[in-house]
């Protein structure tokens, strides 16, 4: 059974987030392409979000048909409807319509706390007790990424508005369903957790998806980047996400989100073309440097 209290810092758990959040860091700027902006859209945020989930789901029903993964038990498939609400209808839903009326750096900077919500969630739930030093850690970490989006684009419009409103929602969605996903860890397998929230939530997804289907020409970019969000951002990532948050537990691992805006910025720069200058650099080794430092701190 996965050591979800261990007060221990483990390597494996550690890499496979880090491999979950370069995977997860393709969210943001793809689904900005998905959905266009208001001048130029493409898809809408609706069918992104909930086609996205049946094309993965597709891809879960075979693979727990592959596995023979036994029925989820009675508790289980409670958890497992909240874990749906949260990561696979919620965040995905709130995200992909703030993303046509939001630039993903303005977004990245609601989400800058979604590590230390997360935290917050898995020490509810796990009832684990970090230490001062970790809290602030992770107040440092989330105050840096913050930081870094408002001084790298000074000139914004900050102020709250609906799709901030539907931006802090999906952090919120985010957070639940990564810290319920992590406890249903503990009692099946990490990737048969994502999997079973896919298939289940079928009966929501296909009737939405089909009818908020496109009638206008779409670019190919656009589809391809829906692809990605499928396979990868809705399905694969949480294979490596839910094993990491298993292994090294869900307070300590969820601080590994907090490189997920530098990775972005790495990943935009083939895709749209953005220069990363000395500052990005000098923020993104600050953010590390947080990040490996607290994951040795004990947490009960």
């Amino acid at each position: 059974m996965p050591m979800l209290f261990s007060s221990r810092f483990k390597p494996e758990g550690f890499w496979l987030a880090v491999l979950a959040i370069a995977i997860f860091a393709m969210t943001l700027p793809l689904t900005r392409l998905a959905v266009g902006t208001d001048s130029a859209p493409q898809l809408s945020g609706l069918f992104v979000a909930t086609a996205r989930a049946c094309l993965a789901a597709a891809f879960s029903g075979l693979f727990l048909w592959l596995t023979r993964a036994p029925w989820p038990s009675q508790r289980e498939l409670r958890l497992l409807v909240f874990v749906a609400i949260g990561v696979v209808f919620g965040f995905p839903v709130l995200i992909s319509v703030a993303m046509r009326h939001v630039q993903a750096v303005h977004a990245s900077v609601i989400l800058g706390v979604l590590p230390l919500a997360t935290a917050v969630a898995g020490a509810w739930l796990h009832r684990q007790r970090p230490s001062p030093v970790f809290w602030l850690c992770a107040l440092v970490g989330a105050t840096l990424v913050m930081l870094f989006s408002l001084m790298r684009h000074p000139h914004q419009d900050f102020n709250l508005a609906w799709a901030d409103v539907l931006l802090i929602l999906g952090m919120v969605c985010a957070a639940g369903g990564y810290a319920l996903g992590a406890l249903l860890s503990s009692s099946m397998r990490s990737e048969h957790v994502i999997c079973w929230a896919l298939v289940i939530s079928l009966p929501l997804n296909v009737p939405i998806a089909l009818s908020t289907w496109p009638d206008a020409a779409i670019t190919t970019p656009a589809w391809m980047a829906l692809l990605y969000l499928a396979l990868f951002s809705q399905w694969l990532g949480f294979f490596a996400w839910y094993r990491a948050l298993s292994i090294g537990g869900t307070v300590r691992t969820s601080q590994v989100q907090l490189l997920q805006p530098f990775l972005s910025m790495l990943f935009a720069w083939p895709i749209l073309g953005e220069q990363i200058d000395a500052m990005s650099l000098g923020f993104s080794i600050a953010v590390i440097a947080v990040i490996f430092f607290s994951r040795r701190l004990p947490v009960h």
